[in-house]
Parts: structure tokens; sequence; C-alpha cells
């Protein structure tokens, strides 16, 4: 039952697995064994995707429930012990998952060690529930409606540009944000496949530049090292360019322009039925929060 829902939760048996500690073709194995069993198809598999029967589906709206109430059952017992257990699994994009999460992941843990910390890295804009996740980090204007958050991580961060000293050298250094248009820069794809747009704000005033430049990337470690190679100018979160910046592989230009904006939200459903693991989180950003004077807001629609 359990990889009955994994698979049909994620769509697939590669996703489930990887959500999971179980391989994908244990969980085609399961599958076939409970449809032996029962007598009848519970999913559709193509090459490409695999979606509930009516039968899964109807098996899926009854079943997911009660196994959450199991599994809500099993955590109780957690308010039995010295300090929970479980495993709390988060969705979090990769300027977390590389330069905030780290150092809060290890206070947290050191100070619970009987839960395990799951992390997913991912850019896009997803469904954390969905994904099987028990909360999620993402920006303000991406975290989902309905949904419980709080700050976690800097308050402010920005968005800075910056090229390595041969190319400022070769190409000349840009005043305003209009003059990129004759630079050659770095660009950002996004897991959605658009093209980042580049934003710059000074005394109120927004200046918007849809960049060129010889590097289309999705990662940005390419983009970084290609930045100081000298290739062009990037333009990406402070946090990133830090190490770079320090060491004087790469100079920031359009200082007086760098964008400033609020900083990550953890987000989850509902305070009602909350597991453990995630209960022990919240409650320790909540605690680290109230030290820097942070406060939690409630989304609506």
């Amino acid at each position: 039952m359990e990889a009955f829902l994994a698979v049909a939760r994620a769509r697939g048996f590669r996703g489930a697995a990887l959500q999971g500690s179980v391989s994908a073709s244990a969980l085609s194995a399961a599958l076939r064994r409970l449809e032996a069993r029962l007598g009848v198809r519970l999913l559709n598999r193509t090459t490409r995707s695999v979606t509930p029967t009516e039968a899964g589906q109807r098996l899926l709206d009854r079943l997911a429930p009660l196994v959450g109430e199991i599994g809500s059952a099993l955590d109780s017992i957690n308010a039995y012990r010295d300090s929970p257990t479980g495993t709390l699994r988060l969705n979090v994009p990769s300027i977390m998952a590389r330069d905030i999460l780290p150092s809060i992941a290890a206070r947290f843990l050191l100070a619970h060690p009987g839960i395990t910390l799951d992390v997913v890295t991912d850019d896009a804009f997803v469904d954390m529930l969905a994904a099987g996740c028990d909360a999620g980090i993402r920006y303000e204007e991406r975290v989902e409606r309905d949904m419980i958050a709080m700050p976690i991580g800097p308050r402010v961060q920005r968005f800075v540009a910056a090229a390595s000293p041969a190319y400022l050298e070769r190409r000349g250094r840009p005043e305003r944000p209009q003059d990129l248009v004759n630079h050659a820069c770095i660009r950002h794809r996004f897991p959605s496949g658009g093209v980042a747009v580049w934003e710059f704000e000074r005394r109120g005033k927004t200046v918007r530049i849809r960049p060129d430049g010889p590097l289309l990337a999705s990662t940005v470690e390419m983009e970084l090292e290609a930045a100081v190679a000298g290739l062009g100018i990037i333009h990406t979160f402070e946090e990133f360019l830090q190490p770079a910046l320090a060491t004087g592989a790469l100079v920031p230009v359009l200082e007086d322009w760098c964008q400033s904006f609020s900083g990550p939200l953890l987000y989850y459903p509902s305070r009602t039925r909350m597991p453990a693991p995630l209960r022990a989180f919240v409650d320790f950003i909540k605690d680290e929060g109230a030290q820097r004077g942070d406060g939690e807001v409630r989304r609506t629609k």
C-alpha cells in the first residue's frame, strides 16, 4: 500500500524511489504483487508516465487519509520521549541548500539527535505536499497560499552584478544598468525554461534588463566559473558570489543599483496534527527568530 501511494503521488517509479529508500524495481515488484492480489490494475504505465486507473484513483482517495491517520497515531508517542524522533523532509531552493541551511541544520540536529533531516533541493515551483515533503522553503512571492510561513535565515538578501578584473580591463566597467546591452552577460535559465530578467534598483527606480551573452546555463556553478574565467558579467545572489568577491576573482559592478529583497520563508500547511519533527523544527526556527525580532505570518488567499 505504501508503494502504491508513493508511486501514484509521484506519477512514476523513479520519482517515488528518489523520495524514499526503496529502488524503482522494488516498487514495481510490490505494485505487481498488490495488483495480482486484488485482481485489478491500479496504475496505467507508459514509458513516459504512470497514472492511476479509475480503480487506482478510488483506492488512492480512500487510502491516503487512512495512512495519514496511522502516521499521526504513531507520531503521537513522540510526546512520551525526552526528544522527538523521526524524519523531517524539506523542499528547498539551491541557494538555501548551499549557503543558508547548512548552519541552521547543524544547530538543529545537534539539539535533536533523534531526528533525521531529509533535504530535497529543487529550484522549481513545486507542490511540496504532493512531493512528499513536510515543509518547504521559498521566497515570499513563491510561497503557496493558505500556508503558514515564518522567516528563516537572513531577513534581507541582495542580487549583485560582478565580473572578473580581466573582463573589466578588456571591456570596461558599466556605469548604469542600460550599459549592459553592450556587454557580454552570463544568463540563468530557470527549471521552467524561462530566462532570468536582471533587475536593478536605486532610489525607488527599477530598471529591468534582458541581457545577452555567450552563456545560458541552469546551474550557478557553471555561471560562476564562466564569470571568473572572464567570459562576462554575472548577476545573482550575493551569497553565491561572496567567496569569489572575497578573493578578488570577481569585482562588483553597478554597486549603487544592487537590488535588495526579503529573505526566505519556511512554510507548512497547518499546526493541527503537525508531525513531531516538523513541530520541533518550527519551534527551533521560532526561537532563533525571536532573538532577531522576526515573527510568524499567516498567508491567506
